[in-house]
């Protein structure tokens, strides 16, 4: 099954050529550490997934690009096409020479009503390119007009237009919020020891966090067969309720090629490290608080927490971890299957999933991701309802929006939404 992905803005279209080269390099990767049988299963099942039919033997990625300057496509699609081994379709993407003006209200509001029917129309020709459509993956960022608001726009038609279809959206947080931005950045300077940190670098270990989810596993313990619903497994693993839809991703080793070189790893040390990062909220193996555990049995997490704000312990809903490379089945996943870490109302047989394959990631021999339902966003999350809430109530900025027809309400509504998301991960502990 095929998933179409939606690059929207500067942000989206920078990390979706990242992510389609990370996917492309993976699956090509002649150390793969498996057999040239299993190599070609997977080279296959990813480009069912993100590639449809080559054209003079270059494989074109299943996506539509979309902002409203044409610069950053033009060099999306002129990278792609000069890497020789993959580009994008000659008529996948939809630009303009006006920005939105870095204005929420501005995207969502006047480019998604002008120019909704063309977007959709090349949405709807991706998408009937698909023998069997799996979803859409929607990359896009929160700051800004055209990634935040033009995303916002498109994500609710897709919702009307692909009701039965699944929708996935990877946000991309400001610096200076405590999330995505900030941590990747302390994860290129301490793990993969870049001294002059660009873009494109954050944008490469981002990427490389999304293809250790979205690329080929096997579709249960034994088989031999890759899961052809990507997107549908990882809902039905990590969202066993409707009011808790906020996944993060974690991986493990993460290093330069250098330090590769001479590292060498087992999979109770990385399982180990995965663990504790899950736990103390930390997103990388470098400096994680080994004092937090979880809490002792009828002790509610957030009461904890309130005796000791520093050791808060990241109570989650539900976890998968994905494992990858040599020896894979003989990994030890019990610690993950602690009661402990999971919401009361949620046993771990149903709260925790692991996906296998033999076939390696990238360059590492033995690689994990944990992508987890989880407390990690309540505070980022709570720091910026607050900050905004402040400028709300002084009317800062308030008459960009209103010009464009959001009214006051509208800003109600949404901060009683976003409350009522922190509320219920604040509650799990409970």
């Amino acid at each position: 099954m095929s998933i179409v992905t939606v690059q929207l803005g500067q942000c989206g279209n920078q990390i979706g050529f990242e992510v389609f080269d990370a996917l492309f390099s993976d699956s090509h990767c002649p150390q793969g550490l498996c057999s040239k049988r299993e190599n070609e299963a997977y080279q296959a099942s990813c480009k069912e997934r993100f590639f449809s039919e080559e054209e003079n033997g270059v494989p074109i990625a299943r996506a539509v690009l979309v902002d409203m300057e044409p610069k950053v496509i033009n060099q999306t699609l002129s990278k792609a096409a000069h890497s020789g081994r993959w580009k994008y379709g000659q008529h996948s993407c939809f630009c303009q020479k006006q920005g939105s003006g870095n204005n929420w209200a501005y995207g969502y509001s006047v480019h998604g009503p002008r120019h909704e029917e063309s977007i959709m129309n090349l949405i709807q020709k991706e998408v009937e390119k698909c023998d069997s459509l799996n979803g859409f993956f929607i990359i896009m960022s929160m700051a800004g007009g055209t990634g935040s608001g033009l995303g916002a726009f498109v994500t609710q038609n897709l919702q009307d237009q692909y009701s039965n279809s699944l929708k996935m959206n990877q946000i991309i947080w400001p610096y200076g919020t405590g999330e995505e931005n900030d941590a990747v950045h302390k994860i290129c300077a301490k793990l993969m020891n870049i001294k002059q940190i660009s873009f494109r670098d954050i944008n490469q270990v981002l990427a490389h966090q999304l293809g250790s989810v979205f690329q080929p596993t096997y579709s249960g313990e034994g088989s031999f067969h890759y899961r052809r619903n990507p997107l549908g497994d990882l809902m039905e693993n990590l969202v066993p309720h409707p009011e808790f839809k906020m996944l993060g991703v974690r991986n493990i080793p993460q290093m330069s090629e250098n330090s590769l070189a001479y590292s060498t790893f087992t999979w109770a040390g990385l399982l180990k490290h995965l663990r504790q990062m899950l736990i103390s909220n930390a997103k990388m193996e470098e400096g994680i608080d080994w004092q937090v555990r979880p809490p002792l049995s009828g002790l509610p997490t957030l009461g904890k927490m309130s005796l000791n704000k520093e050791f808060h312990f990241n109570t989650s809903i539900a976890n998968l971890v994905i494992l990858r490379g040599k020896d894979v089945h003989s990994a030890e996943l019990g610690a993950f299957k602690d009661p402990a870490l999971y919401t009361s109302w949620l046993e771990p047989v149903h709260a925790f999933s692991v996906w296998k394959t033999q076939r390696a990631f990238s360059k590492y021999e033995k690689s994990a991701a944990l992508v987890g339902n989880s407390q990690f966003l309540v505070k980022p999350l709570d720091m910026i309802v607050g900050k905004a809430w402040n400028m709300f109530a002084s009317k800062a900025y308030i008459h960009q929006y209103t010009k464009f027809g959001i009214e006051e309400e509208d800003f109600l509504d949404s901060f009683a939404l976003l409350e009522q998301v922190i509320a219920s991960y604040c509650n799990l502990g409970f």
